[in-house]
């Protein structure tokens, strides 16, 4: 029979060889070669960054870029992004860009075009423990092959409470050299052009903003979170987006289409507000929550 003191210290071996089970992580993240870093959960996937441009088969030269988060998935394994679809190819999962970006007296593309030319300077730093994973990058904007942004991408992601999962994405631009100006679209009664979310194929697509449900396409509604549901073969999901309450800005306008598209438009086309300008020495920081959940 074991005397107390002996007990005692078997107890604590036990606690020891416990701790690291209970200290264990669910996530893990793999490099996929090809400027592609996957984060799965309990082997399954939750998404992939990808920190280098990604040229879809069929696409149009021009038409790839780099630091933008595609798949993402549901708990549930429901893959609910598209990157690059076809007649889209600029809408690439989900990922924040501008058709009007002006510096120096120019105007450039970060939407379509892409005469501005977003490039990783490192490979992301990546890391897990027990209850989340997280993901931080850089990168600049370059135009004519000079860099006139940088930007930092801030990703994290708690561990998936049963249907749902939640990313918040923390991303911050600071101008170089000159001071850059962000602007929306310039078409009539338009202003895509923020932080965005392009849906895969899907049936039974349900719009919902601020609790409404809409029974149209919508631009230029200041709201303050917007999601799209739908049924991704057999299987209903839904996506929300919602602003961080501290964010410049808010509540924002947005573009919503049954088609498959959800934007945060950022800065707007208001009658006091047509642009944001990125002053040099002076970072702007926007904060997004992404909750993908599935449904019934």
């Amino acid at each position: 029979m074991m005397n107390t003191q002996a007990m005692m210290h078997a107890d604590k071996i036990l606690c020891l060889l416990a701790l690291p089970v209970f200290a264990q992580t669910p996530f893990a993240w793999k490099d996929l070669g090809g400027g592609r870093l996957e984060l799965s959960e309990r082997g399954k996937t939750v998404l992939v960054y990808n920190y280098s441009p990604q040229a879809k088969a069929g696409a149009p030269e021009g038409s790839s870029r780099c630091c933008y988060v595609y798949p993402l998935d549901t708990p549930a394994g429901v893959s609910v992004l598209d990157d690059a679809p076809a007649g889209e190819w600029h809408h690439h999962g989900l990922y924040w860009a501008w058709p009007v970006v002006e510096v120096g007296g120019k105007q450039y593309d970060l939407w379509q075009n892409m005469t501005v030319k977003p490039r990783s300077t490192e490979t992301p730093a990546t890391s897990t423990d027990a209850s989340r994973a997280s993901l931080a990058a850089r990168s600049v904007w370059e135009v004519d092959g000079k860099p006139i942004v940088r930007e930092t991408v801030m990703m994290s992601t708690p561990r998936s409470e049963g249907a749902a999962r939640k990313l918040v994405v923390v991303i911050g631009w600071v101008a170089l050299g000159a001071p850059v100006t962000l602007r929306g679209a310039r078409e009539p009664n338009k202003s895509y052009g923020g932080f965005n979310a392009t849906f895969a194929p899907r049936q039974g697509t349900v719009l919902r903003a601020d609790g409404e449900t809409l029974s149209k396409d919508e631009d230029l509604i200041p709201r303050h979170w917007a999601e799209l549901e739908g049924v991704y073969g057999g299987k209903r999901a839904v996506v929300r987006i919602t602003p961080a309450r501290q964010n410049t800005g808010i509540p924002y306008q947005w573009c919503l289409r049954k088609s498959g598209f959800v934007g945060a438009s950022f800065p707007g086309k208001t009658a006091a507000v047509d642009g944001y300008t990125l002053q040099p020495g002076k970072p702007l920081t926007l904060e997004f929550t992404v909750e993908a959940t599935d449904l019934k």
